[in-house]
């Protein structure tokens, strides 16, 4: 029996306990649909390493970021897919980001001349969420910099920024190369990226290379042997469930994919669930939560700056950021449980005298709290916790409360320096880390 068939055979056996939902599904097609994305551009659109595999599993391919991707599988819809990553595992096919590697003796230095991370500080192996900012004190991007090794620095960032990110760099990296600087910026063109979420993922992974991962902590990152042949695994992910992302070679990918699914806890997974699952756990999509007018203190993620930067600056719109952190400022990102129909992007956001005072950026039913989520971008004063505003929704007001984030708390692994054993920690503070 071939691999696909076998998972076909796998679903069949298990839709009675993963269709129960099924009458619930309605609720995700509107942001299943706005899912998909439009393009002006006449190429065909790219494909990954692993798109046959997705139509061989009925996967459901949609436009994004100029990829064909799969937004959700024939087996089992976008509503079983986020419970089963939250119960099981689910293995998502990320490849379409963008993956480079930094090296040179001033890759650090130019890095942080971009970023808002205290790279420097960074032990090898290790990960950290950062920024891409602009003169003018706005995100370009959301990006993940690891200290892959002592020569250099492994950095994923979004699809559908790819572009814009790589000329955003490469015109900053000639400045810095004339003036002698020692880097250089490379895409990673021959490596997919797949991510295994879910509270099953170690466990998968540790009977996969016979070995314990007890040491493996929350956002490091490392080279081992998985699927017959060397993979960089990084544990950490976008759906606030402890998991992996894997970087894996183009000609190893298909044949790691079928094993990590021939393991009856994990399914695949597409954009559906990923959207509803980081909505859950209170992370940002850039270009609906984030974009190139807010700031890291209004998107609420004055965090990803390092002290040692909040001090000496440095980056692109430093002297426009840092005086804004314990200061007011326009407006904040926050969270939203809101009551009735769900809140989608763009919907107004009303304070209790009429006012309007911002716009929903991310909504959806949440499956675990049933209850309806969004976030939204609100004016300064209104961000508190337990503030009750309103939104419109199709024309009729809504009452929304404000509620800290993560709404679903993450289960992220963390492996303690003073101890010898790692815990599952509950983040009860909003913590935001990855992308799309």
């Amino acid at each position: 029996m071939t691999s696909t068939s076998l998972l076909l055979r796998r679903a069949a056996v298990r839709s009675p306990l993963l269709t129960q939902q099924h009458h619930q599904q309605h609720l995700f097609s509107p942001r299943v649909a706005s899912l998909a994305t439009s393009t002006t551009s006449t190429a065909p659109l790219k494909r990954t390493a692993l798109h046959d595999l997705h139509v061989a599993h009925g996967g459901k391919m949609v436009s994004f970021a100029d990829w064909s991707m799969p937004v959700q599988y024939s087996s089992l819809g976008v509503l079983a897919s986020h419970n089963w990553t939250r119960t099981h595992a689910s293995l998502f096919d990320v490849s379409h980001m963008l993956q480079t590697r930094w090296e040179g003796k001033d890759s650090a230095r130019f890095l942080e001349s971009l970023v808002v991370a205290d790279v420097t500080a960074l032990p090898v192996g290790s990960s950290t969420l950062s920024l891409f900012t602009n003169e003018a004190g706005g995100i370009i991007d959301d990006t993940v910099v690891n200290h892959q090794d002592e020569r250099g620095y492994y950095v994923v960032s979004n699809a559908g920024c790819a572009e814009k990110d790589l000329e955003h760099v490469r015109s900053h990296l000639k400045v810095f190369q004339d003036k002698g600087g020692d880097v250089d910026v490379r895409v990673l063109e021959d490596v997919s990226l797949i991510a295994l979420q879910g509270p099953s993922a170690v466990k998968v992974v540790e009977e996969m290379t016979g070995k314990n991962l007890a040491d493996f902590g929350f956002m490091t990152a490392r080279r081992i042997e998985l699927g017959g042949g060397e993979v960089y695994i990084s544990r950490c992910g976008y759906t606030g469930e402890d998991g992996f992302e894997i970087s894996v070679p183009h000609t190893n990918v298909v044949k790691l994919t079928e094993l990590l699914l021939a393991h009856p806890d994990v399914e695949l997974a597409g954009l559906g669930a990923r959207d509803s699952l980081r909505l859950e756990a209170g992370l940002c999509l850039y270009g609906h939560d984030l974009d190139e007018t807010v700031t890291p203190v209004e998107g609420g993620l004055t965090w990803t700056i390092g002290k040692r930067r909040r001090e000496e600056g440095g980056f692109l719109g430093s002297d426009k950021i840092i005086p804004q952190i314990g200061k007011a400022v326009p407006r904040r990102r926050v969270g939203l449980v809101v009551e009735g129909a769900p809140a989608r992007e763009g919907a107004e956001v009303v304070n209790k005298d009429g006012e309007v005072i911002g716009k929903v950026t991310s909504g959806c039913p949440s499956p675990v709290l049933k209850k309806n989520i969004a976030m939204a971008l609100v004016k300064n004063g209104n961000h508190k916790s337990g503030t009750e505003l309103q939104v419109k929704v199709r024309n009729r007001l809504q009452k929304a409360t404000v509620t800290k984030m993560p709404f679903v708390p993450a289960q992220y692994v963390v492996q303690l320096t003073d101890r010898e054993d790692s815990e599952h920690f509950t983040f009860e503070s909003e913590i935001s880390f990855h992308l799309i």
